[in-house]
């Protein structure tokens, strides 16, 4: 098949013409050409007047049969909106028109766990571990993405001294860790949790949040679970919850998926008068300037995509979207264009790296950047 044959079958496809056996054939055509010219689609094309249609980029998705989702970006300027369509394949067409930034170099952090003793131990995601106490005895296993303590030693019945380990997680990295009581706790990017490695008999099975964990956790009527983080205190007997509370940010988020849980400030003892229950389907923001809790309606997909690798934006300010690609990617942004950091954005990325966004912004904001080692400067 020539050029002019496969052109004629590429318009056919464009208007749902196509065969099985001339999709096939396609098929063929551009693996044969790929890499061997990087005017292929210029050359193939003419007159581009098909190329700019948004079908060439599912086109090519199911020529090379890869596995990425279409997304919608759009854009928000004060109460105007703008939709764009953003097709993660699509950065393989953009490569040919935009010219190339240097590549990043982002490092490569690792988990890590402080054990009781001061130890720190690296936990690699592949790997494994056994995480012992200062006897010797073993206390909790890794096996790739998960830690998981020993369920024996749920309840401590021998002692009242709470033995503490810290796990922290860069940016960049999710990490799962099991309690001894079977509760879940996923960690995101550039967060760490302290925990007993044992919770002892009629105490508060108490841990302490920075950054973002999501709980599931298990039911003990006997002993509330409570989550410490910042300044407040979150409290449960068996739920499901997600909260962020990174130290940037201004509010502490708590956003309920099932079960109950009820908030109050650290400082304060924990009545029902003191403490604000929220029901399913709803968002607590502690507003740390203030001193203040609201409740509103929670997008629950939002808060949670980061468990999928996904993250998220609606009607959310570039400056605000900065943050969350620096943990998500574990890259350094520097914003020195003060309108574009105003602007109101709704996004959603999967798998794409943060070059594939960052020329999405380019080519729909006319943005300019740089990118030095691990730092994306704006101008």
């Amino acid at each position: 098949m020539n050029k002019k044959e496969a052109k004629k079958l590429f318009k056919k496809y464009v208007n749902n013409e196509c065969s099985a056996e001339e999709q096939e054939l396609l098929d063929i055509f551009f693996n044969s050409y790929q890499g061997k010219n990087n005017n292929w689609v210029e050359s193939l094309l003419g007159d581009e007047e098909v190329f700019k249609k948004n079908s060439w980029l599912s086109i090519e998705s199911k020529i090379y049969k890869r596995k990425k989702k279409s997304h919608f970006l759009k854009s928000y300027l004060k109460y105007a909106a703008v939709a764009v369509i953003f097709i993660g394949l699509g950065f393989v067409c953009q490569k040919i028109f935009f010219p190339m930034h240097p590549q990043l170099v982002i490092p490569d952090e690792n988990i890590t766990i402080q054990l009781d003793n001061g130890n720190i131990e690296i936990i690699k995601e592949e790997g494994s571990l056994n995480v012992v106490d200062k006897n010797g005895n073993l206390v909790g296993t890794q096996k790739g993405s998960q830690l998981i303590y020993r369920k024996e030693a749920a309840i401590n019945t021998k002692t009242e001294e709470l033995v503490y380990n810290t796990l922290r997680v860069p940016y960049g990295k999710h990490f799962e860790i099991v309690l001894s009581d079977s509760t879940i706790v996923n960690l995101n990017a550039g967060s760490s949790l302290k925990y007993p490695v044992e919770f002892v008999k009629g105490q508060h099975r108490q841990v302490f949040l920075k950054g973002e964990a999501y709980f599931n956790v298990k039911k003990n009527y006997s002993s509330p679970f409570i989550v410490n983080s910042n300044e407040i205190n979150i409290r449960v007997l068996g739920t499901q919850f997600n909260v962020s509370s990174y130290p940037e940010d201004n509010n502490i988020n708590t956003v309920l998926v099932e079960g109950s849980v009820s908030i109050y400030e650290k400082e304060v003892p924990y009545t029902l008068e003191s403490s604000v229950i929220l029901t399913p389907g709803l968002k607590a923001s502690w507003n740390k300037n203030q001193h203040k809790i609201n409740i509103e309606k929670a997008d629950i997909e939002m808060h949670t995509a980061w468990l999928d690798g996904k993250i998220i934006f609606r009607h959310t300010t570039f400056n605000n979207i900065i943050k969350k690609l620096e943990r998500h990617y574990n890259v350094e942004i520097t914003n020195n264009n003060s309108e574009l950091g105003k602007k109101y954005i709704a996004a959603s990325f999967d798998i794409e790296t943060i070059e594939e966004v960052f020329e999405v912004f380019k080519e729909y904001y006319g943005i300019s950047y740089t990118i030095i080692n691990n730092q994306i400067i704006i101008n």
